[in-house]
């Protein structure tokens, strides 16, 4: 790209480019400093390791460091949340109007679009390309948020042609996706929201970056909706699942119900005429007595069951359900 230089180099080195400082034929500088993952934090703050001493830039650079945007005076410091794989990274940026440095533990999945984005739109400042690497993170997450809501729909769609037992599971994990892009975006937009909004109070904000400034407040407030979305959508999911267990429920307490109204008299009747009183023993001597009331008796009671349950619908009720 012309009139810009950009280096992904570690910190040393980045400290000795921006010390430097930008060549006369260069309008401004990139640096980007990739830090290993499970490097322990340093003693020296990385701000001083880059050679930018301010006090008020100790936490740069620094592990499990929040969301914040931060305007000071010539500088600007933001940390950058970025959707990468199934985790969040954070991006510590800091800008001026030569160079604009950025840091973040491992990769942060932003290098492929961030280049492409520089290629086609040829920032002519830094402030520019600021927005294009804000505009960027915020892009992570619409994306997986309309991932994650597809796949939640679809496993709605699935549910009610089979229902198993390892869909709760991705229930679950979608839920806690949504929870996650929602806790991470919504505090950095309140941020930049808040830098923003007192920046373009400003009449020296000049008025290309107002348009910039309120385009990526929009998107912001575009993407939030999505995850707000994918939230309610893996809460109506679940709502699903809930009933539609409650359904079955329902049917097994039917046929539980349709089983006593056969059962529960016949085995009244077995039971009383089951037990030695004086009467029962010594009155009925003939076979057609005993006939009558073992069989005749039951089979009245079975076919008055059967009519309750005629009457009441009870058998309709249950074809309609299968």
């Amino acid at each position: 790209m012309p009139g810009v230089t950009i280096t992904r180099t570690d910190v040393p080195a980045a400290r000795e480019r921006l010390a430097a400082g930008t060549p006369a034929a260069e309008t401004f500088l990139l640096v980007d400093v990739e830090l290993p993952e499970d490097a322990p934090a340093p003693e020296t703050p990385i701000a001083d390791q880059l050679g930018l001493h301010d006090e008020e830039l100790d936490w740069f650079g620094r592990q499990g460091e929040a969301a914040r945007a931060e305007f000071l005076g010539d500088r600007a410091a933001f940390v950058v949340p970025v959707v990468h794989g199934d985790a969040i990274a954070h991006l510590h940026v800091v800008v001026t109007e030569r160079f604009l440095a950025t840091v973040h533990r491992g990769q942060a999945g932003l290098a492929r679009s961030l280049t492409a984005a520089l290629r086609h739109e040829r920032p002519d400042d830094t402030v520019a390309v600021l927005f294009l690497l804000l505009q960027e993170a915020l892009d992570t997450f619409r994306r997986a948020a309309v991932q994650a809501l597809l796949e939640c729909e679809e496993l709605e769609d699935d549910m009610f042609e089979n229902r198993r037992l390892e869909q709760v599971y991705r229930l679950a994990r979608l839920r806690r996706r949504s929870a996650l892009l929602h806790h991470s975006l919504r505090p950095y937009l309140q941020a930049i929201d808040e830098i923003l909004t007192r920046r373009m109070m400003s009449p020296t904000f000049p008025e290309d970056r107002q348009r910039r400034a309120q385009g990526f407040q929009t998107a912001g407030r575009l993407v939030l909706a999505d995850v707000e979305s994918l939230q309610d959508a893996t809460r109506r999911a679940f709502a699903s699942y809930s009933s539609l267990v409650a359904g079955e429920q329902n049917g097994v307490i039917n046929r539980l119900a349709i089983v006593s109204v056969i059962f529960l008299p016949l085995t009244f009747i077995t039971g009383f005429f089951g037990m030695n009183f004086t009467f029962l023993t010594n009155r009925l001597e003939t076979r057609d007595e005993f006939w009558l009331l073992a069989v005749g008796l039951q089979v009245a009671v079975l076919l008055g069951s059967l009519y309750v349950l005629h009457r009441t619908r009870v058998w309709r009720r249950l074809l309609d359900e299968d």
